[in-house]
């Protein structure tokens, strides 16, 4: 184990030599100014020599951002034809080809249209990074994958598009862009984000104080747990510290798994922990008995997993919780994570003595067991 360790940490540091560097600023909502800040960076940067190239950049027609793209060379977009419209896209193969020492890619979180090279724009990033090139970005909170729930309970709003966690874990750099409610509400009523027929129904629905204050909080918990992290990368460890290794167990149920998921990869990113999902099929969810809909849940249960960084097992089982066990004990895990036993396959766990039998074998090792409510 400390073997593989060693290797991987190996890995990473040739990865990271290879690839470019990648800044990412946070906002706890639109307007906050982390278009804004980007664009002062990339000034700042070609005053000091550095070759700069706007990739993609939304000002929302607001007049201060618009203004600082004055002075620095922006590429144009690619022009695209969806649904018998017209749309412009980031031109990814341009940037790679011309190979700036550092490029803006705004809007991380923006969904590609039908027939581009990557679904997402995080994953073009990816490509830009992975050849070398640095990356300037920009996301707000609210678009970050595991606390979707949180923020449609405190919002009412279930934000489509998303970045995995694992896309900030990336950033080398994590920059938290703060304003309390009443500036943020200030530039609003000032026109400095949307346009004055929209303040109004903003003001009333997403731009409330107590919305904000929740997403402030949000914005400022994660980007202290993405510095802890960095912390803990670059900061040796004490030798007899066991490293964190998580599981987590999910079923075919599309609602508690995708909870599963997201919860272990806030509860992995804050330990910096290697995780795994496990997907026990049982003879009741074998290719020939599985529902259709249960088996398209579960690909999209794996995809999820993989964005957020974990590594996916598939196993299959007569015993669900015998297999949670056997593999827990063989990866050396440090905790398992399980959803709330209301689906049939973990009513087979709790209802009988097996449950009990797992309680007993991961305390026995030292291994953790946390029930996601």
């Amino acid at each position: 184990m400390e073997k593989e360790q060693s290797a991987q940490r190996f890995l990473d540091m040739i990865r990271r030599t290879r690839r470019g560097k990648f800044k990412l600023y946070v906002g706890m909502a639109a307007g906050v100014g982390k278009t804004y800040r980007m664009l002062q960076e990339a000034h700042a940067l070609r005053r000091n020599g550095v070759d700069v190239l706007v990739g993609y950049i939304e000002t929302h027609n607001r007049a201060e951002t618009a203004a600082l793209l004055e002075g620095l060379p922006v590429l144009p977009r690619r022009t695209l034809f969806y649904k018998g419209k017209e749309l412009d896209e980031m031109d990814l193969n341009t940037i790679l080809t011309r190979h700036p020492e550092v490029v803006l890619v705004d809007e991380l979180a923006h969904t590609n249209i039908e027939g581009s090279k990557n679904e997402k724009r995080w994953q073009d990033v990816r490509d830009i990074l992975e050849a070398g090139i640095n990356v300037i970005s920009a996301v707000n909170i609210q678009h970050l994958e595991s606390l979707n729930e949180s923020v449609a309970q405190i919002t009412g709003v279930d934000v489509r598009e998303r970045v995995p966690d694992g896309v900030l874990q990336f950033a080398d750099e994590v920059v938290n862009i703060d304003l309390t409610a009443d500036e943020l509400i200030t530039r609003l009523r000032e026109g400095k984000i949307y346009a004055p027929d929209k303040v109004e129904i903003a003001l009333r629905n997403f731009f409330q104080p107590e919305k904000i204050l929740q997403l402030r909080e949000l914005a400022l918990k994660e980007v202290a747990t993405q510095v802890e992290r960095k912390v803990e990368t670059e900061v040796t460890r004490p030798a007899d510290r066991r490293a964190e290794r998580i599981l987590a167990c999910i079923s075919s149920n599309e609602r508690t798994a995708r909870h599963v998921i997201r919860k272990t990869a806030r509860l992995a990113g804050y330990y910096n922990a290697r995780w795994w999902v496990l997907y026990v099929q049982t003879p009741a969810e074998s290719p020939d008995k599985i529902p259709l809909a249960a088996q398209r849940h579960l690909l999209n249960h794996f995809k999820l997993a993989i964005e957020s960084g974990a590594e996916v097992l598939r196993v299959e089982g007569a015993s669900a919780a015998e297999a949670i066990l056997e593999k827990a004990v063989e990866m050396d895990i440090t905790t398992v994570c399980l959803g709330k036993p209301h689906l049939s396959i973990w009513q087979i766990i709790w209802n009988t003595g097996m449950f009990n039998r797992l309680l007993k074998t991961l305390g026995d090792r030292d291994i953790d067991i946390v029930i996601l409510s």
